[in-house]
C-alpha cells in the first residue's frame, strides 16, 4: 500500500472510530484525498455537507497539525469543544483566550500533539504568532473563505492578508472552504489566496431538505407565528432587518408561549453570549436576530429559517437558511418580502459612498433576489440557476406546490422583451419599467426613448408593476445579464420564442395584481421514531449538556436521537451502530443512554 492510499484509509478509519459516521457524505471523500495527496484544494460545499471534516480528518490520518482560519470566536469555541468530546487534541487562539489556555497552545505546540488549531485571522497575523507557528502548520485552512472577495457578501479585509501570512509560516498546503459562492466570487478567492493554483471542487449547492417558501407581507407577525405552529417545540432562527424588529418579535413570540430571545449587536456582551449558549444548549427557542447572529451557528438541529424581512441578497440567503437542517432532516425556509424593503434597499444602495460599480453590482443583486422573491418558476430551480446550477423542478417548494396563483402572461412578456430589445439592453429595469408605463422620466427624455413604439405600451401598469413582470423574465431566464458585459441585458432563446408567439409565458397573479393569497405550510417532519422517548432523550441531552455547559448537540446531534428512538438499541454494541456515535461518545454517554432507552421499553 503506498502513502497515500495508506493515509486515506486512515482517514476513513478515523471516520468511523471517531466520529462514529459510516461513511463519507458526497463529495467528501474526493476532497480528503485530494488534500492527503498534497493537492492544494478550494472547496466550496453547501452547509451540512461536511465542510469541516475535509480538513479535519487530514490532521487525524497525518498525525499533523492543521491550522484553521475561521472568522468567529463562537465558531472556533463550538468547534473546538465538539473534537474535543470527539478525543481529539484541539484549541483555538483568539481574543478571548485567557493566558493559561495560551500557555497550554505552546506546550502543546513544543510537544506536537496538537491536532487541530483555530485561530482567528488578526491573531494570526500578529508577529508573534507567526513567529510561534512557523514550521509547524502541515495544513493551513481557511474557513468561510467567501470573506476574502470584496463582491461576496461578508467581506472581511483582513483576509486579503492571508497569502501573505501562509508565506511567513513557510508556504503549508492549502484547503479553502465555503458554502457559498458564484463563479466570480471563486476566481478571487483562487487568486487571493493560493500562492499555487488549487483544485477546486464545486459541489451542488442544492438542499434537497429544506422546504423553500416566500410570500408578500401582509402581517408579518401573524403570518411568522403561523409558521411557527407547524415547529412545536423545535429550535429555529428568524432573522429580521432591525434589533428593534428583533427584539419586538422575540416579546411576541413569548407571549404567545414560545421561548425566543433576542440577538443583535446592540445587546450587552453578556446578554448576547447568554442567548447565543442558551439557543446552542436548549431544545425549542427561537432567536430573533440581525445578521450578527450569522457564521458560527454550528448547530445541526435548527429546523426552521425564517425571513421577517426582506434578505440582503441571494448569497445571504443563502447562506443563512442553510444554517437550517444542517443534519440532514427535513428543515424549512420561509422569507417574508414587501415593497418597503425593496425600496429601502434601493434608496440604501443608491444613498452610500461606495463607487459607480459597486452600485450597479449591487443593484443587480437586488433585482436578482427580488426574482427569487416573485418568481412563477420552481423556487429551487430560481435560486440554483443564481450559482449556475441548472436542475429539475423540485416538487418541494412553495410554488411547485401551488401556493401562488399564475395567469397568461405573454403578451406582457412580449412588450417587456421588446422594450430591452429597442434599447439594445443597456438599460436596467426601472427606466425600462418607465418607458412602458409611459413615465415621462428625465432619463427617458434624455435618451429619447419616449419616442420608442414601446413608450406607455403598457399604461395600464404602473412602473413598480413592470419592475416585477421584468424580474419574473430575469428569473424565467427570458433575459439574462451579458456573461461577458454584466451591464447588458440580452434576450434569451426562450425569450425570443415567447416574443414570437411560439411559446406561453405565465405571470405570478400577486406581483402584478396585488393579490396576495395565504400561504400553504410545509409538510411536516415524518419519522419512525418513539416520540416519547425520543422527549426522555432530549431531556437527558439537555441535562447532561447543561452540567458540561456545552451546547447540547455537542453530546449528540438530533439525528443520533432519532435513531435512538427508533432503533431502541439494546445493547453497547448495538448502540455503537448508531449514526454519530464514535468511540469516545460511546464510552462517555452510551450507558447513560442505553439505561434509560431500556427503563422506558421497561415500563
Amino acid at each position: 500500500m503506498n502513502e497515500a492510499a495508506r493515509l486515506i484509509a486512515e482517514a476513513r478509519r478515523a471516520l468511523a472510530e471517531v466520529y462514529g459516521y459510516s461513511g463519507f457524505r458526497p463529495g467528501q471523500e474526493e476532497i480528503v484525498a485530494a488534500t492527503l495527496q498534497g493537492e492544494d484544494v478550494l472547496a466550496v460545499m453547501p452547509t451540512g455537507s461536511g465542510k469541516s471534516l475535509c480538513y479535519q480528518l487530514p490532521a487525524l490520518a497525518r498525525g499533523s497539525l492543521t491550522l484553521v482560519v475561521s472568522p468567529l470566536i463562537a465558531l472556533m469555541r463550538d468547534q473546538v469543544a465538539q473534537l474535543e468530546a470527539l478525543g481529539v487534541s484541539a484549541a483555538a487562539l483568539n481574543s478571548a483566550s485567557d493566558p493559561d489556555e495560551r500557555r497550554r497552545v505552546a506546550a502543546s505546540l513544543r510537544t506536537r500533539s496538537l491536532r487541530l488549531l483555530y485561530v482567528a485571522p488578526e491573531r494570526l497575523l500578529r508577529d508573534d504568532t507567526l513567529a510561534a507557528l512557523k514550521g509547524a502548520v502541515d495544513l493551513l485552512a481557511i474557513d468561510e473563505a467567501h470573506c476574502v472577495s470584496q463582491w461576496g457578501h461578508d467581506f472581511r479585509p483582513e483576509y486579503l492578508r492571508l497569502r501573505e501570512a501562509a508565506e511567513a509560516l513557510g508556504a503549508p498546503q492549502t484547503i479553502a472552504v465555503t458554502a457559498t459562492a458564484d463563479a466570480p466570487t471563486r476566481a478571487d478567492m483562487a487568486a487571493r489566496l493560493f500562492a499555487r493554483t488549487p483544485l477546486v471542487f464545486v459541489r451542488s449547492f442544492d438542499r434537497p431538505n429544506i422546504f423553500l417558501a416566500m410570500r408578500p407581507k401582509a402581517n408579518a407577525a401573524r403570518q411568522l407565528l403561523e409558521r411557527l405552529e407547524a415547529h412545536p417545540g423545535e429550535s429555529g432562527i428568524v432573522y429580521c432587518a432591525s434589533r428593534r424588529r428583533a427584539e419586538e418579535l422575540a416579546g411576541e413570540f413569548c407571549a404567545r408561549g414560545r421561548p425566543a430571545l433576542a440577538y443583535h449587536a446592540g445587546l450587552d456582551n453578556a446578554v448576547r453570549a447568554r442567548n447565543h449558549d442558551v439557543f446552542l444548549q436548549e431544545d425549542g427557542v427561537v432567536m430573533c436576530a440581525t445578521v450578527a447572529f450569522g457564521m458560527g451557528i454550528d448547530k445541526p438541529d435548527v429546523r426552521f429559517v425564517l425571513h421577517a424581512d426582506m434578505p440582503s441578497s441571494i448569497e445571504a440567503y443563502y447562506q443563512e437558511i442553510g444554517r437550517a437542517g444542517r443534519d440532514g432532516l427535513p428543515a424549512e425556509a420561509f422569507a417574508l418580502y414587501g415593497a418597503g424593503d425593496i425600496a429601502l434597499r434601493r434608496r440604501q444602495i443608491a444613498e452610500s459612498a461606495a463607487p459607480d460599480e459597486h452600485k450597479r453590482v449591487e443593484m443587480t443583486k437586488l433585482d436578482a433576489l427580488v426574482a427569487l422573491c416573485e418568481t412563477a418558476r420552481c423556487r429551487r430551480q430560481t435560486l440554483l440557476a443564481s450559482f449556475g446550477e441548472e436542475s429539475a423542478p423540485c416538487g418541494h417548494c412553495d410554488v411547485c406546490q401551488g401556493a401562488v396563483r399564475l395567469i397568461d402572461g405573454a403578451v406582457d412578456a412580449q412588450k417587456a422583451l421588446s422594450a430591452v430589445l429597442r434599447t439594445s439592453g443597456r438599460f436596467f429595469f426601472g427606466h425600462l419599467a418607465n418607458i412602458l408605463s409611459g413615465k415621462l422620466s428625465e432619463a427617458v427624455e434624455r435618451h429619447g426613448h419616449d419616442r420608442l413604439k414601446t413608450f406607455g405600451v403598457g399604461a395600464d401598469r404602473a412602473p413598480a408593476e413592470w419592475r416585477g413582470v421584468l424580474r419574473q423574465l430575469l428569473s424565467a431566464r427570458l433575459i439574462e445579464h451579458d456573461h461577458a458585459d454584466r451591464d447588458r441585458l440580452v434576450v434569451t432563446d426562450d425569450g425570443r420564442k415567447v416574443l414570437r408567439g411560439e411559446a406561453p409565458f405565465a405571470l405570478r397573479e400577486d406581483v402584478v395584481a396585488k393579490k396576495p393569497r395565504r400561504e400553504k405550510r410545509a409538510p411536516a417532519p415524518a419519522g419512525d421514531a418513539d416520540a416519547n422517548l425520543l422527549a426522555a432523550l432530549k431531556a437527558l441531552r439537555g441535562a447532561l449538556a447543561k452540567a458540561q455547559k456545552q451546547p447540547a448537540y455537542v453530546v449528540f446531534p438530533d439525528r443520533t436521537l432519532i435513531e435512538m428512538a427508533a432503533m431502541k438499541p439494546r445493547s453497547l454494541d448495538d448502540m455503537a451502530g448508531v449514526h454519530g456515535v464514535g468511540a469516545a461518545k460511546l464510552k462517555k454517554y452510551g450507558r447513560a443512554f442505553l439505561a434509560l432507552i431500556h427503563e422506558r421499553a421497561d415500563a
